[in-house]
């Protein structure tokens, strides 16, 4: 059972016959009543205290646990934006070793087509040079044999003038003809 300051006040001794003096009992009893609601006022005092602490303390328990888990996330992200330029970097350059092995291929191949385009132009440039051999060497046989019929159509065509002039001098129909054809 509790006492309160007002149990104090309110109890009531017996008097009995050579007893305590009534009114030093009941000024004691209004000291320790008094004494005792300063306890009471205190200790609700201390306990209010008590729970705005413990309600500040649940609240600062809130907020490391929130920067707590603020801080896990943060570190989270990090470790996640890292990996992700990890990854992004590893595609990037697999992105440009595939350009660059298309680009090296495209340039191999292009050296292969130039290089069976130089030996198509040698083996062209060889046989233009064989066929002009041979028509300057069919030109100069037409020359020559020219050079022949001319010698022997001279060597002919002065025997016909000397049996001509000698036989009647007049012109052969036929020499006009080959003479208007040159």
């Amino acid at each position: 059972m509790r006492i309160t300051p007002m149990d104090i006040q309110q109890k009531q001794f017996p008097i009995k016959f050579r007893g305590f003096d009534v009114e030093e009992v009941y000024a004691f009893l209004e000291v320790v009543r008094e004494e005792m609601e300063d306890l009471l006022r205190e200790n609700a005092t201390l306990k209010e205290k008590l729970h705005k602490t413990e309600a500040q303390l649940q609240e600062y328990r809130d907020m490391e646990n929130t920067l707590r888990e603020t801080l896990m996330t943060a570190q989270q992200m990090v470790e996640d934006y890292k990996n992700n330029a990890r990854k992004e970097a590893e595609l990037i350059i697999r992105e440009a070793e595939l350009k660059a092995d298309a680009i090296i291929k495209e340039a191999q191949e292009k050296m292969v087509k130039i290089h069976e385009d130089i030996v198509d132009l040698k083996g062209i440039r060889t046989h233009f040079k064989e066929e002009l051999r041979r028509l300057i060497e069919s030109h100069l046989r037409m020359l020559e044999f020219d050079d022949v019929r001319e010698s022997e159509e001279a060597a002919d065509s002065s025997e016909e003038d000397a049996i001509q002039t000698e036989a009647f001098e007049e012109p052969n129909p036929e020499e006009e003809d080959e003479v208007q054809e040159y």
